[in-house]
């Protein structure tokens, strides 16, 4: 038996005291929130909090747990050849501690956005349903499945 390979990965929706929410500009996926894959031997919660600093620059504490989300399509990176496996997605809210914002290798662009402006910038379809889960937050955590190749189309929607 072949055992299942899944991308496991966070993100952060950090939220100012201003009531502003940090996002960053990737190369391929355009405006998102912070996060990224989750290496191996490494907690989610020290991912995350590395993922953000790598990204943007800015120092954050892990607050609570909003959402859970399944990518089950496969399809292949930028590169046309590799095969990107099913991606499971754990999005959290974040507090900023310090640091000072800045760009990385992986972003071009990074700035705090007023909380209902965000979807103005954020473009990709699932960035934008995650984004409505965190918005929607009621103290139940969201369960997505949905799949974004070839087109995004959720699957399955409810809380936990």
């Amino acid at each position: 038996m072949a055992m299942p390979t899944h991308i496991v990965a966070v993100s952060g929706i950090v939220e100012s005291e201003q009531g502003q929410v940090l996002l960053v500009k990737t190369k391929h996926g355009g405006w998102v929130c912070p996060g990224g894959q989750v290496e191996a031997g490494e907690n989610l919660m020290d991912a995350l909090i590395r993922e953000i600093k790598e990204e943007s620059g800015i120092d954050v504490m892990v607050s609570h747990l909003f959402g859970v989300f399944s990518n089950t399509g496969t399809h292949k990176w930028h590169d046309g050849v590799t095969d990107v496996p099913t991606k499971v997605m754990l999005d959290f809210v974040c507090k900023p501690l310090g640091g000072e914002l800045c760009t990385s290798e992986e972003t071009s662009d990074c700035r705090w956005i007023e909380k209902d402006k965000v979807l103005d910038m954020v473009t990709a379809p699932a960035v934008r349903a995650r984004y409505q889960a965190y918005l929607d937050f009621n103290g139940r955590t969201s369960y997505m499945e949905y799949v974004t190749k070839p087109n995004f189309e959720v699957k399955l929607k409810r809380t936990i």
